[in-house]
């Protein structure tokens, strides 16, 4: 991977944050994670109606996952992502976006939805388009687990749907955080060398799980809020205990391991090295995917 290739790809993906790292179907849709938690929402120009169960279009895998996980009568559109192509959830349901083209403005609109529901920064354009055409839409950004469940509980008010059981798989996840972790290094990638601060997914994800984030304060310059660039000087100096490294296409922990400082550092002496997946850890991507991290988090 180029790393004009890297700094492009993910610059068209995210406003202010990291976003994919390779360009396999699998990291095609992503979840930006402005630095700002809370829910946004555009303006709504229709109102759902009172009684029905709405017809919601949601262009994030996320969302989606979340839609049809409280109301699965509601989800009428959904992107093209790899993830809600596993098992018959999804089957039947339109896929109104593939890849990182923009949105099918005629699939949605086909659909006559009720709400549609997008993220920050990366379905600005096409939200603008539902609200000039009268359409009901949601702007979401998560980049934490309070956003995770206020996003989780705003769509259940808007489905008229309980979100106790699914706030109660969050809680379960989060109780397998350890009580104590060992000092950890995430990389997500080499050229430059990025590492995520407390300020996105990643580092509240790590915060969550007690495991100490040796980036989660620092500051610097980075094309990406939530991210920080780091010298190699500065991975030798914070000699991580463990290291994470984001699992990419022309897999990265290869590239790293032909780095001089790569053999100096406690966590490669010790054989504490792990991959962890880019939906989960970096964007939620999924269910799914946080619960796995979850489980792999707990497990480092």
């Amino acid at each position: 991977m180029t790393t004009q290739w890297w700094i492009r790809s993910i610059g068209g993906l995210l406003v202010g944050a990291i976003a994919a790292c390779s360009s396999p179907p699998e990291f095609e849709e992503a979840t930006p994670a402005p630095a700002a938690s809370e829910l946004s929402d555009q303006e709504e120009t229709a109102a759902i109606p009172a009684g029905d169960v709405p017809q919601v279009v949601a262009l994030t895998s996320l969302t989606a996952d979340i839609i049809q996980t409280l109301e699965a009568d509601a989800l009428v559109g959904m992107p093209g992502s790899s993830l809600l192509r596993e098992g018959d959830r999804f089957a039947g349901i339109e896929v109104v976006s593939e890849g990182r083209l923009e949105p099918d403005l005629e699939k949605i609109v086909a659909l006559e939805p009720d709400l549609v529901i997008g993220a920050a920064g990366f379905h600005d354009k096409t939200l603008d388009r539902m609200t000039e055409l009268g359409i009901a839409t949601l702007t979401v950004n998560v980049d934490s687990w309070t956003a995770l469940r206020t996003t989780t509980e705003d769509l259940a008010q808007r489905l008229g749907t309980d979100p106790e059981p699914l706030l109660a798989r969050y809680d379960a996840c989060l109780a397998k955080a350890p009580e104590t972790a060992p000092s950890t290094l995430v990389l997500v990638s080499r050229q430059p060398l990025l590492s995520p601060n407390q300020a996105s997914w990643a580092g509240d994800f790590l915060a969550q799980f007690n495991i100490p984030n040796l980036t989660a304060e620092l500051q610097g310059e980075s094309p990406f809020d939530g991210y920080v660039t780091l010298s190699e000087e500065k991975v030798l100096t914070s000699n991580p205990e463990a290291l994470i490294v984001v699992q990419t296409e022309d897999d990265l922990l290869s590239q790293l391991k032909e780095d001089a400082f790569w053999g100096q550092l406690a966590a490669t002496q010790t054989d504490a090295v792990h991959t962890f997946d880019y939906f989960g850890l970096v964007n939620p991507g999924g269910l799914a995917s946080i619960e796995a991290t979850c489980d792999r988090l707990a497990n480092l």
